[in-house]
């Protein structure tokens, strides 16, 4: 992969060259970020990018399930806001167009021949009720860290079992809290369908970690 280095522009204290400090460029929402970004305020930008490189790297790690093509995926989706930002429209939240970068690029990956990884669908649950599996969160504290990692290990190959469809909408909703109605945007499908998809997900990965939640 390129390894196109994304610019970087931050504001070093004062006020910039556009009028803002950092201060008050930190104080604005997303939408209001990447609309000075179209008109090259560079260092609104960078702050898209500090806000968002973490739980995008959290995403894209949990669906591809190696940290090094989640690394070149996350460069290579800023790379693509950077080159990019006139296809923003104020009808979407900047989240949901930045995720829908992401989960793009991060299925092209999935599907290069070289990275082709097998999947074990197993059977539906007929049990319709709605239920949740505890993943783990990118934020752990060290100790938490410690004591959760056989846990979080076993969480993490089982997420790589299910099948696509259901892997992004488990993480996005189970890990990155989005709302259902954003997570139906990102993934081009209605809410119904989201919220099936993530309910077959949840009842596979309760059959692969009932060992660990019984």
């Amino acid at each position: 992969m390129s390894q196109e280095p994304v610019e970087q522009t931050f504001v070093q204290g004062g006020h910039s060259s556009f009028g803002y400090t950092k201060e008050e460029l930190g104080q604005k929402t997303d939408e209001e970020l990447i609309l000075l970004f179209q008109q090259d305020v560079m260092p609104a930008f960078d702050i898209l990018v500090a806000r968002f490189k973490g739980p995008l790297l959290n995403f894209i790690y949990r669906f591809l399930g190696n940290y090094d093509d989640a690394s070149d995926v996350l460069q290579d989706t800023f790379i693509r806001v950077y080159h990019k930002k006139h296809l923003y429209k104020t009808i979407a939240k900047f989240s949901t167009w930045i995720y829908t970068i992401a989960g793009n690029l991060a299925k092209s990956e999935l599907r290069k021949p070289y990275k082709r990884r097998s999947v074990h669908i197993i059977q539906q649950s007929s049990d319709k009720e709605e239920f949740e599996i505890p993943l783990p969160d990118s934020e752990a504290l060290p100790d938490q860290r410690t004591d959760g990692s056989f846990k979080r290990l076993r969480i993490e190959h089982a997420l790589m079992q299910i099948p696509e469809v259901f892997r992004e909408a488990v993480i996005l909703r189970d890990i990155q809290d989005l709302a259902y109605e954003e997570i139906a945007e990102i993934i081009g499908m209605p809410i119904g369908t989201v919220k099936s998809r993530i309910n077959r997900g949840r009842s596979h990965l309760q059959k692969l970690l009932k060992d660990i939640y019984d």
